[in-house]
């Protein structure tokens, strides 16, 4: 847990925790808390702080309680120099304070609220190095005048001017370096980021390690991260600006290992691109797309996607005004069962917590409508370090009493019942706060008082205890569990992608969030106000830490829908499918169960791809005069076919390894080639604008279509249906019947439908139902096409240049395509969003896919097997002189066939 981590690295009793919000402890002395009475004089051994609004007191003894001394409350501060008559017994100097308040906090060494003593108070200390007492009054003679000054925003700047300096004056102590040969990159001023604190001091960073050296040496000397151990780093706005650093050693934490603030953007992004150039080896930078595609596919669960999403939009738990959001999933806490078949129990995730209560949404709408601009319809926020802390008070009570100024909240309003929690959050007038990730973990110490915490009493005489859970959850472990088993329910997998168009996606702001009853407080979203602007230093603090208390909407990550999860084939909860949904038919519920046959078939092709790197090849031959096109095998894999820009078609014999025919139709160059499904012709496609169909029985040509302006760039069959692609612009949709049994009997065509584009087209695909076409153009459009109405369901702006290949994934869901400007791109064809885009260094001419790993032929001639999930080459094969140019892959995944430019066509096996 987040809160226990960042105290594992020391056991003393201080903590940051006990300075006031903004404030910095600068110094530590070891010290004596002289207390005189009238017979005798009392000395408590501990340690002096010296914080920018106080002076702290930590004594040895675990019974004696902390004092605190606010430096507002000073009357005098006084340096007492020592007994100097030699007569008396030697008093050593003293620092003698005046004031009207001492705090005391953790009295017998117990975590509970500060006892507050108020008048005129006198409290000496002696400091252990006597030589440094003058020193130390006149330090605090100055903060107290800080602190007496009438502005805050000139406290602020004083207390700034005083750190500044002190930093200054001191650098990182290189003799902490791990290694006597590490070669130092940069180190700068910085603090320490924790939840509600931070510690400055320096950042150094070395070839490496990372080094981060708190200015009074609290919690440790000197933290050190080995740059190798790390696995995630990310840029963060930090109290609205671009200075915060966080760095993750672990995968799928959503605690960091450390979380840095700079003074300004450019040191930060220094050691970002440093350190991120460190591990290009070692880790992949992700986005929220490649994320997307994973948790779509099911590498990711939904409690994991939803951590890298909070990651990516700037949430962090060492940052309370913007720790992760997580979702209320269930509705149901008072049934003794939980039955997760049931959809009637989970909450409805496509309406913020605000909008799921009609009454209360409809006066929250009459109010909104009557408002002055800028308008919102809630008061408050989903997420603010208070609804943080309410969830976590148990575990967190020393947060919990810095945020409150040494107190907790009324016993009525904590924590106290799960169900009464989410009642307050559907009835109450300005209660619309989300989950935490904790709800979905697997610590339950958040929903215990382990440690006895007196929180108070409540108005029914009961203290506040552990969490009173909803009746079908045995005890908190067993609360935990079904909470988890319903976030990665099937009903939430099929919805959760509406919850990320609320909190993270397009429907955050403008017009969509207006529809969706989505609009907060002006000040919760970024951009929305520019603090540095704001001239009076004052009204600019005021305006911050209104902002970072009230609650901050996540970093915007999609602007257009989230597309659904791809769920499992077989379930109990079934949705009904979107009519307008361009893959409805593709909609788990309506796909009926496989035979054993095809089971067994899905499971060699993906035992195929896992082994794909193994592909090897088993003969090369150079058939044709310039670079092949297209390839085309016969159903029994007998004779192979392939086209080239030497205008002639070949055949190949597998069986006699050698070639039987060659055929020319005209003296321009062949586009591609496809086999019917008859088995018994092979058609054609040219640049002199015609499309060719040769039989195969009969050994010659028996019809022409000439169906375009400009030359026929590639071709698609399914069900007697023609799809022709031209640079004229246009995809032609032909039907195509013979009016005889013979193959030799001409073809009749009736143009069924023209498709037009902006520019030519050059690449097409259907996929495997074919009721979806898509069409790739030179001007880098991908547009995607319902094949029963030609409509067209999606339109992308892809490539920035021409657009070689694009091809469906097994499952409809999604679009690949490769184009001139080295980029390969995933599309999501219910969204048209772009989900992944891979800089593949050299372009790739064409490939074959499964909708996780690519085979893709390269500029160079390599065959490239990339795993898009990580965006990495996983394998590279040899293979071409020159760029490859088409390839075949049998239905089992088995069997390749590529064509270069080099005039080869190579024959590739893959070995179990």
């Amino acid at each position: 847990m987040a809160f226990v981590k960042t105290h594992e690295r020391t056991k003393e009793r201080f903590s940051l925790l006990l300075l006031d919000l903004e404030e910095y402890y600068f110094e530590q002395h070891t010290a004596y808390h002289v207390e005189s009475s009238s017979k005798k004089e009392r000395k408590i051994r501990g340690s002096l702080k010296v914080c920018s609004r106080s002076v702290i007191f930590d004594p040895d003894g675990l019974t004696e309680p902390i004092i605190k001394i606010p430096l507002r409350d000073c009357k005098k501060i006084e340096f007492v120099e020592k007994e100097s008559n030699p007569f008396n017994k030697p008093r050593p100097p003293a620092i003698c304070i005046s004031c009207e308040q001492v705090i005391y906090i953790k009295e017998s060494n117990v975590i509970a609220p500060y006892r507050n003593e108020r008048g005129i108070m006198e409290i000496t200390f002696q400091l252990d190095v006597w030589s440094k007492t003058e020193d130390v009054v006149q330090t605090l003679l100055q903060l107290h005048r800080a602190s007496c000054l009438e502005k805050l925003g000139d406290q602020t700047a004083m207390v700034a001017a005083n750190l500044q300096s002190r930093l200054a004056r001191t650098s990182f102590d290189k003799n902490c370096f791990q290694n006597l040969a590490e070669n130092p990159h940069m180190e700068c001023a910085v603090e320490m980021v924790m939840p509600l604190v931070s510690n400055p001091g320096h950042v150094c960073v070395t070839n490496e390690n990372l080094y981060f050296q708190p200015l009074n040496g609290y919690p440790e000397h000197v933290i050190q991260i080995k740059l190798h151990r790390v696995r995630r780093i990310y840029k963060r706005r930090h109290g609205l600006r671009p200075l915060g650093l966080e760095v993750f050693c672990t995968e799928n934490d959503f605690c960091s290992d450390i979380y840095l603030k700079f003074y300004n953007p450019a040191d930060r992004d220094d050691i970002y691109y440093y350190i991120a150039t460190f591990l290009e080896n070692h880790m992949t930078e992700h986005t929220a797309e490649s994320y997307m595609l994973q948790w779509q596919r099911g590498h990711l669960s939904n409690y994991q996607y939803l951590l890298h999403l909070n990651n990516l939009a700037d949430r962090s738990c060492n940052d309370l005004s913007q720790y992760p959001v997580f979702p209320w999933v269930i509705a149901d806490y008072s049934s003794t069962q939980l039955d997760m078949t049931n959809a009637a129990i989970f909450r409805d995730l496509s309406k913020p917590v605000g909008a799921l209560n009609k009454e209360r949404l409809d006066r929250l709408l009459a109010r909104y409508k009557g408002m002055p601009e800028p308008r919102f319809l809630y008061g408050s926020h989903y997420s603010s370090p208070g609804y943080v802390l309410f969830y976590l008070v148990r575990v967190a009570p020393e947060h919990m009493l810095c945020l409150q100024n040494g107190r907790y909240d009324n016993a009525d309003r904590m924590f106290n019942s799960i169900r009464e929690t989410w009642k307050n959050c559907l009835e109450g007038a300005t209660d619309f706060k989300e989950l935490i990730p904790e709800f979905y973990g697997s610590d339950c110490s958040f929903l215990e008082n382990r440690l006895s915490l007196d929180l108070g009493k409540k108005q029914n005489g009961h203290l506040v205890g552990d969490v009173i859970l909803p009746p079908w959850a045995s005890d908190a472990s067993d609360f935990l569990q079904k909470h988890k088993a319903a976030l990665e329910s099937q009903y939430v997998s099929e919805h959760l992608h509406e919850w990320i168009d609320l909190v993270f996606g397009y429907k955050q702001k403008g017009s969509e969030a207006v529809a969706a009853h989505n609009v907060f407080h002006p000040l919760t979203y970024e951009g929305s106000i520019d603090c540095d602007s704001i001239e009076d230093p004052d009204e600019r603090i005021a305006m911050l830490t209104q902002i970072l208390e009230f609650g901050q909407t996540p970093t915007q990550l999609f602007t257009s829908p989230h597309p659904q999860r791809i769920t499992p084939r077989f379930h109990n909860i079934t949705r009904s499918p979107s009519i307008n949904s361009p893959v409805s038919e593709m909609s788990p519920a309506s796909q009926t169960e496989d035979s054993s046959f095809e089971d067994l078939t899905e499971e060699s092709r993906k035992l195929a791809w896992a082994n794909m790197s193994n592909l090897t090849l088993i003969s090369s031959h150079k058939i044709h005069k310039e670079a092949v096109t297209g390839i085309a095998v016969t159903q029994d894999g007998a004779a192979v076919f392939s086209t080239s820009q030497d205008s002639t078609l070949k055949m190949y014999s597998k069986e006699l390894k050698e070639f039987q025919r060659s055929m020319s139709f005209s003296n321009m160059a062949l586009s591609s080639c496809l086999m019917l499904a008859d088995g018994k012709t092979v058609v054609c496609s040219s640049w002199d604008n015609n499309v060719y169909f040769y039989s195969i029985p009969f050994g010659r040509r028996h019809d022409t279509l000439m169906g375009h302006d400009d030359a026929v760039s590639e071709m698609c069959w399914s069900d007697d249906r023609l799809y022709t692609a031209s640079w004229d612009s246009t995809v032609k949709v032909w039907q195509c019947a013979s009016d005889g049994s013979s193959s030799h009997k001409r073809t009749q065509f009736e143009l069924l439908a023209e498709l037009e584009h902006d520019s030519g087209v050059n690449t097409i695909g259907l996929n495997p139902a074919g009721t979806l076409l898509v069409s790739g153009c030179k001007d880098g459009t991908i547009t995607i096409w319902d094949t029963s109405s030609y409509e067209v369901l999606q339109q992308v702006p892809c490539h920035t240049g021409t657009i070689h290949h694009t091809a469906f994934s097994p499952d409809s869901r999604h679009v690949l395509s490769v184009g001139a400007d080295s980029c390969m791109k995933v599309i999501d064809v219910q969204t048209g969003m772009m989900i992944s885009n891979v800089n593949t260094e050299e372009e790739q001419r064409c490939f074959c896919w499964d909708g996780n790993s690519v085979l893709c032929g390269g500029q160079s001639g390599d065959l490239l097997l990339w795993d898009l999930l990580s965006s990495t080459v996983t394998k590279r094969i040899p293979a071409h002189s020159g760029a490859v140019t088409a390839m075949w892959m049998n239905d089992l995944c088995t069997t390749v066939i590529t064509g270069g430019e080099d005039k080869q066509m190579i024959l590739w096996k893959l070995l179990s």
